[in-house]
């Protein structure tokens, strides 16, 4: 099967930028208060449930994953990026990461009690969400929680070259899509929205993040 050209792209991009990007993001415990509040919510809902591990999909540098796994969730990390994860093993050797897609997660069906993507999916093109939403609904058990985290606005593609410190900077493409039109995807593939989130803009942003919690429901199919 042969690869969407993107997927590729966006492994490179993180690649050539991964030991800076490792360095420079800040860790979980530095984020604003409504951040930290929304992982602590969804560990909680992820332990209570007690229904299998939790999949950091788009993981990085495995620092959220670390951050999971301190809050009582048993994690692991996913991430299309070597050199991310080849980092993420590295700085956290008693936790799992393993290379991979969120279009394609290697889980099995039913498998996860929860799936976080954590500023992950806005690398993928809109026509490839649902595809992406689908394997998350997929891999989870019924009863299972997924969070999604993400910049919303009105709909939009940008190409942008970013760097951290002194590294090659690499090309970058995201989309952003509103945050009615996401939730509506997640509820097509099947998902129950339970919560929803919406920030202001940080200080030196231009686009408010919004958060989705959502539940596959105990019983029924997607449609």
């Amino acid at each position: 099967m042969i690869e969407p050209s993107h997927l590729n792209a966006t492994r490179q991009s993180y690649d050539t930028v991964a030991a800076d990007y490792a360095r420079f993001v800040m860790a979980p415990a530095a984020l604003d208060p409504v951040s930290r509040a929304v992982l602590s919510a969804f560990a909680e809902l992820v332990t209570s449930s007690g229904l299998g591990p939790t999949a950091d999909v788009g993981c990085g540098p495995g620092k959220v994953t670390a951050y999971l796994t301190g809050l009582g969730v048993s994690a692991f990390g996913v991430d299309l990026s070597p050199k991310m994860i080849e980092l993420a093993r590295a700085a956290h050797p008693e936790l799992r990461f393993e290379v991979g897609s969120m279009t394609a997660l290697a889980s099995g069906d039913d498998e996860l009690g929860g799936i976080l993507a954590f500023y992950s999916t806005h690398h993928l093109p809109p026509a490839e969400l649902p595809q992406a939403y689908g394997e998350f609904y997929r891999s989870l058990a019924p009863g299972g929680h997924l969070l999604l985290v993400t910049r919303v606005g009105e709909e939009e593609h940008q190409r942008r070259t970013y760097g951290y410190g002194d590294g090659d900077p690499a090309p970058f493409d995201s989309y952003r899509l509103p945050a009615d039109r996401i939730a509506g995807l997640l509820e097509r593939v099947g998902f129950a929205i339970t919560a929803q989130t919406l920030q202001a803009p940080e200080e030196g942003a231009k686009r408010p993040v919004a958060g989705f919690l959502a539940r596959k429901p105990a019983t029924g199919t997607a449609s």
